[in-house]
């Protein structure tokens, strides 16, 4: 029981509000994000703070998700954390994931591509990806990391650290500016 200790009044020092450590399913999803909006709401948090707060956990959980169930990740492998943590009027959503490492370089040059754009520059991405033919078996359009950064103050911080020969831990976070 001591480090649960150690952990809580690790949560306590670095500002974690809400954290999740397992495998996600649409209902755990559905359930911290209504708890996130809750506990949001009762903070008196400005609307448009609690949708944007909302919106980049919903699109970090969704793409774990579906990099999952797209990729015949191995149950070893489909563990994922999120947190939710508030330091200094600032919102920080993390999560983390494994991905297999044939994946990462082209993960990489895909946030290295949307960091590198202004805000203007993030619309007009967002605009020309959404006009794009979709292949038909595309579980998504591709545009959640956009959203998320077009949400974001400091773009989409990351890192990959190794984990076996097949994987890395792909480790995202964003944050949001509070009143």
């Amino acid at each position: 029981m001591e480090n649960l200790l150690q952990l809580h009044q690790e949560f306590t020092k670095t500002g974690v509000l809400i954290s999740f450590n397992g495998s996600l399913s649409n209902s755990i999803i559905e359930e911290i994000g209504n708890a996130i909006k809750r506990y949001l709401h009762e903070e008196n948090r400005e609307k448009g703070m609690i949708s944007d707060i909302f919106s980049a956990y919903i699109e970090q959980t969704q793409n774990i998700n579906n990099y999952i169930s797209c990729h015949d990740i191995d149950e070893a492998h489909r563990s994922s954390i999120i947190l939710i943590s508030s330091v200094n009027c600032q919102y920080h959503i993390t999560s983390g994931n494994s991905i297999r490492k044939a994946d990462v370089l082209s993960l990489k040059q895909k946030i290295d591509h949307i960091n590198s754009l202004d805000k203007e520059g993030l619309k007009q991405y967002h605009k020309e990806q959404r006009r794009k033919v979709r292949d038909p078996d595309a579980k998504t359009a591709g545009l959640g990391l956009i959203d998320i950064a077009r949400r974001s103050q400091g773009g989409l911080v990351y890192r990959f650290d190794p984990l076996d020969d097949e994987y890395d831990f792909f480790s995202l976070q964003v944050t949001i500016q509070g009143a």
